[in-house]
């Protein structure tokens, strides 16, 4: 599954995600406590157009830069449980339940690419 996400003030300004990397976010974004459950349990389907505005992607964007990306530093991920490590993703899938979360992180370079995102666009849709 994938998620793409449209500039609504840019036609072809566009960003990428797939889901390993989209349920983390979704979860970092929950833990800077910047929008509400509803919003985010809607960002989690793909092809439903949730929108976010502007001033709200600018906040996320921000929050990423002084919150998050400081403690990632280029050479790091973040797993979907904010755990942080240094061990590059080897593309082991995790079948078992208690391991299972490690099969969702986000590296600083997509972080910061989201971040940048965010900042630049003016507000966008979800699909």
């Amino acid at each position: 599954m994938s998620f793409t996400l449209l500039d609504m003030g840019s036609e072809g300004y566009e960003f990428h995600a797939n889901v390993w990397c989209w349920k983390t976010t979704l979860e970092i974004i929950r833990s800077l406590d910047i929008m509400n459950i509803t919003k985010l349990r809607m960002l989690e389907s793909s092809g439903n157009g949730i929108k976010i505005e502007m001033d709200e992607a600018h906040l996320i964007g921000r929050k990423l830069y002084e919150e998050i990306l400081p403690k990632l530093e280029p050479n790091k991920r973040m797993f979907i449980n904010l755990t942080i490590t240094d061990e590059p993703d080897d593309g082991t899938l995790y079948r078992d339940p208690d391991e299972a979360w490690k099969n969702y992180s986000v590296s600083y370079q997509w972080l910061k690419d989201f971040a940048d995102f965010c900042l630049n666009s003016k507000g966008f849709q979800v699909f």
